[in-house]
């Protein structure tokens, strides 16, 4: 990944937590079939291996996994907060007009070597972990005990596991860090004025200019 030294994220704790909290991963691999691509959800387990391992389940129908069986490594790319950044909000538009339109972003990107699962207890525990993250918020969360035992078993017969220890990572966080503070400041204000949507890139663009 293109990663100029201002936009350069290597804080293994920062990286896992933005697969924590944006876990759809868009896995990539390219084996005897060619390119594929599919949106997963993911786990990361921190101190399952150096630099952290990634466990998802997928369709057994799915033809990746056979992929993934096949090839030394992968890759799985998590696409963080992201946003178009308009040249009105720079104060340099005003002064001298030399702005064009970017995008912000924040996203991790991890290789590893996949290793296929085929064992239903290994699915299970990835399933009630994967559910409880998600639903460890609500008022009522729901678990998977809550649907009929036969029929979750008889889901699990349709998945199929995978476990990435991460072998590389790198993360880029692209929030404005090379405009001047005015400009920066004009970007977190046309954010929020968007509403809670541009709340989260408005956060990131102010922490992120903050110095040291």
């Amino acid at each position: 990944m293109y990663r100029p030294p201002h936009f350069r994220e290597d804080r293994l704790d920062v990286q896992h937590d933005l697969i924590r909290s944006h876990p759809l991963g868009l896995l990539i691999t390219s084996g005897p079939g060619g390119l594929m691509a599919n949106p997963i959800p993911f786990l990361i387990e921190s101190s399952a291996s150096e630099r952290g391992t990634l466990l998802c389940h997928m369709a057994r129908a799915n033809p990746q996994w056979r992929e993934l069986a096949a090839v030394p490594e992968c890759l799985v790319v998590f696409q963080g907060p992201q946003d178009y950044v308009t040249p009105s909000w720079y104060a340099t538009k005003r002064e001298t007009g030399k702005v064009v339109p970017t995008w912000n972003y924040a996203t991790v990107h991890a290789w590893g070597k996949p290793a296929v699962i085929d064992d239903a207890d290994w699915l299970r525990r990835q399933i009630e972990s994967l559910t409880q993250a998600r639903e460890a918020s609500r008022p009522e969360p729901w678990q998977v005990d809550d649907a009929p035992a036969a029929f979750v078993a008889a889901q699990i017969k349709g998945i199929i596991g995978v476990e990435i220890p991460i072998c590389r990572i790198e993360g880029k966080w692209k929030v404005s860090q090379n405009r001047p503070e005015p400009d920066r400041a004009g970007v977190a204000a046309g954010y929020r004025e968007q509403g809670d949507a541009g709340i989260p890139m408005a956060d990131l663009v102010v922490e992120r200019g903050k110095p040291g």
